[in-house]
């Protein structure tokens, strides 16, 4: 007879109970596991005794459904740790309510009046930091989230008649760079356009402190698939459990003083705090996206269709190590030790036992991306060593190969998604017949990369080399050239 599966709330299974000192703007997944995840592992391993509002930043959202069960869930990290595979369950109790401010505005107006509250952390897209003119103070709420952020914040100003003791902390986690910045400036926008005073400023710019930070962590979402089997080793019935990758950074620009406020690294998380967010930025986009980006078509082209797959490859493994460890690592000026460990935890995510991460949907964009992630780390190689990394400019090379449209001997066909300009350009060079062509043509494009690469000493010819060796050899053929 199957057992009777419990309800996940408050009375079945009890809650702690935490001031309320962070506001949470955002009730999405990464947040849940990655934010609130944190914010549980200090309250249980250095007393920080927080909870969290969550505040709804757009109309439609779930907060029904965190307090359907009383926002109790659970955090499923997968992956591997040290070598060893981890599939754990967290139960999560840090969110104290959840608010709709489109439909609880007084609710929300009134966070700003509660002392104990400190920090505020946010997750709204990269398109949530984004100044809206038509937004007015008194909205209820103003659509934008920099908006309600500045609604609350003048809300708080007045009720403490400009208490410098009562400013916030805030943590933008949105997925630009420098977004604290950005934040920061949308904010002091909507203080001029409302014309709230030179005090007001004053106070946000004194009294308050918006960091700029990087996250980093794969957050796939609900289990769909494995719900049932998680539901039945948690005996709760949880429609709302979060999984993620074991790997986990924040990176928080900050002085030290923020620091000892939210101890964060003191619990045994990778958090840092850093005087620059930029190195780690950098770090992330050459290390982490830097070697996808290539690995994916010269993966594609040699019949491996997984990441994981790719770095176990006999053939490819060594490739990507190359490109990690030997090409891109040499061009970035953080500690080495700090470095190779970043590239090991980097090679570890990549190969995720319970991740199949198809190289086809890294492969959207190429172009862009290797513009962004790889070519600044090519000419610095060039720069320092005097000579091309070979595996960076295989890795172009077969981009080009696949936006050929190739047609592999299993019968899958190279299907390339960008923007229509760069599919066209791409169609027209291959249609000339001469790698020489499609070389220095795509080199040339300075509207993909700003400038005419063909300028960069003896890259369009070996580029021109390694189109050749794939048409005649193959990918796996050539990648083995290079070793």
């Amino acid at each position: 007879m199957e057992k009777e599966m419990r309800e996940l709330n408050r009375q079945t299974i009890g809650k702690r109970i935490y001031p309320e000192r962070i506001i949470q703007f955002g009730e999405g997944n990464f947040l849940r596991a990655f934010v609130d995840w944190i914010i549980q592992k200090m309250n249980d391993q250095v007393e920080f005794n927080s909870s969290v509002v969550v505040v709804q930043p757009i109309e439609q959202g779930m907060v029904d459904r965190l307090q359907a069960q009383d926002c109790l869930y659970h955090v499923n990290l997968q992956g591997l740790d040290k070598g060893k595979k981890v599939d754990s369950l967290t139960r999560i109790d840090v969110i104290s309510r959840a608010l709709n401010p489109y439909t609880e505005f007084d609710a929300f107006l009134k966070l700003a009046e509660q002392p104990e509250v400190r920090f505020v952390v946010s997750n709204t897209t990269e398109a949530g930091i984004a100044f809206d003119p038509a937004c007015r103070l008194e909205d209820r709420p103003a659509a934008s989230y920099p908006g309600k952020l500045t609604q609350l914040l003048y809300h708080r100003y007045q009720t403490f008649q400009g208490d410098r003791s009562k400013g916030w902390i805030i943590f933008p986690c949105e997925l630009i760079f420098l977004n604290g910045h950005k934040l920061k400036e949308t904010i002091e926008q909507y203080i001029d356009l409302w014309k709230l005073g030179a005090d007001f400023k004053a106070w946000f710019a004194e009294a308050c402190t918006v960091c700029a930070t990087l996250v980093d962590r794969i957050v796939p979402g609900f289990p769909r698939k494995e719900i049932d089997a998680i539901q039945e080793r948690l005996g709760y019935r949880d429609q709302l459990v979060v999984q993620a990758e074991v790997f986990h950074l924040w990176v928080i620009e900050a002085p030290e003083s923020v620091a000892k406020e939210f101890p964060a690294d003191k619990a045994g998380l990778h958090v840092l705090f850093v005087p620059s967010e930029e190195p780690y930025h950098q770090r992330k986009v050459t290390l982490l996206n830097g070697p996808h980006t290539v690995l994916a078509p010269v993966a594609w082209l040699s019949g491996v269709d997984i990441v994981r797959a790719a770095c176990q490859h006999a053939v490819l493994g060594p490739f990507i190590r190359r490109v990690m460890f030997d090409e891109l690592m040499e061009t970035l000026d953080l500690p080495h030790e700090e470095l190779v460990q970043f590239g090991q935890d980097v090679l570890e995510r990549f190969n995720n036992p319970f991740v199949d991460h198809s190289v086809v949907s890294i492969m959207l964009n190429s172009f862009p991306k290797y513009q962004t992630r790889d070519l600044p780390g090519l000419k610095t190689y060039l720069a320092r060593k005097g000579e091309l990394p070979k595996g960076l400019v295989l890795g172009l090379a077969a981009i080009i190969t696949y936006y050929k449209g190739e047609i592999r001997a299993d019968g899958a066909q190279a299907k390339p998604e960008d923007s229509v300009e760069i599919v066209q350009l791409l169609q027209q060079l291959w249609a000339t017949g001469s790698t020489q062509t499609v070389a220095e043509g795509v080199l040339g494009a300075v509207s993909i990369w700003g400038e005419d690469l063909n300028r960069i000493p003896g890259l369009t010819a070996m580029l021109k080399d390694f189109l050749d060796e794939i048409q005649a050899k193959g990918m796996l053929e050539t990648v083995k050239g290079i070793s």
